[in-house]
């Protein structure tokens, strides 16, 4: 499935940002603080109505799409995502089968594998009768992943999804979310691990697209000076060949 922004805006935060992420595609937007990039996502999941331009899910305007529908076609991970109650992991977990129920539809053989198998590929089953309220940052992350992946979406939309992770759980996330095989626009703050596990990488800065393209085409030390203030040099990764960036203050004597 196809996700297109076609001019988004939002008074006085996002001017004109066009991008696409094309089905099976793993897109990044990176940007430093207050670029915009979570109110682009915010867009895109419905949590906020454009200003201007067009939101298109495979062509249709995501505003004329009934919200069940979407639900049903797309899963967010948000970076306000909170659950109040005292429910248990694989209760919230479950929850992610909302959008395919009716109001008193009881869970099936098949949904409660698919809750299963989600805790297994995040690695929060010795995690499921806990009460999500007791969780640490990193484990309510991974939680809030597998409820994504419960909801079977076509396109994934991730605020941060490696926020509170340590570094092997970003890993583990980043590789889970490559190989589900759908669309997915996610927000990174590591320009790294965004060159590692994106095809395309779009940079906003001041609310607009200032790059896009391929990591390695995109992810300059021009580039990185400009709108991140850092001085960088480009670098391949040794054994998987991918673009890495080691940084250096711009104060600091070379």
């Amino acid at each position: 499935m196809e996700l297109e922004l076609d001019a988004v805006s939002v008074a006085g935060i996002v001017h004109d940002v066009s991008l696409s992420a094309g089905s099976g595609e793993v897109v990044g937007i990176v940007g430093p603080n207050g670029s915009g990039k979570s109110t682009t996502l915010r867009c895109v999941y419905r949590a906020l109505k454009p200003s201007g331009g067009t939101v298109l899910l495979d062509g249709r305007d995501l505003l004329s799409v009934p919200l069940r529908e979407s639900a049903r076609r797309m899963a967010a991970l948000t970076q306000d995502s909170h659950v109040e109650f005292d429910f248990t992991v694989a209760e919230v977990v479950a929850m992610g089968r909302l959008p395919h129920k009716s109001a008193f539809d009881r869970d099936t053989a098949r949904d409660r594998e698919l809750v299963s198998s989600a805790l297994r590929r995040v690695d929060v089953v010795h995690l499921a009768a806990r009460s999500f309220l007791t969780l640490s940052g990193g484990e309510r992350q991974r939680v809030l992943i597998a409820r994504a992946l419960v909801q079977e979406p076509d396109v994934l939309v991730l605020d941060e999804p490696t926020n509170h992770l340590d570094i092997k759980h970003q890993l583990d996330v980043l590789a889970l979310v490559r190989g589900v095989g759908v669309t997915v626009l996610t927000v990174l703050h590591d320009l790294n691990l965004a060159a590692a596990y994106c095809d395309r990488i779009h940079v906003l800065d001041g609310g607009r697209v200032v790059a896009g393209g391929k990591p390695a085409d995109v992810l300059t030390p021009s580039l990185v000076l400009a709108v991140f203030g850092v001085h960088a040099h480009l670098v391949n990764h040794p054994t998987s060949g991918v673009p890495q960036l080691l940084f250096e203050h711009p104060e600091v004597p070379s």
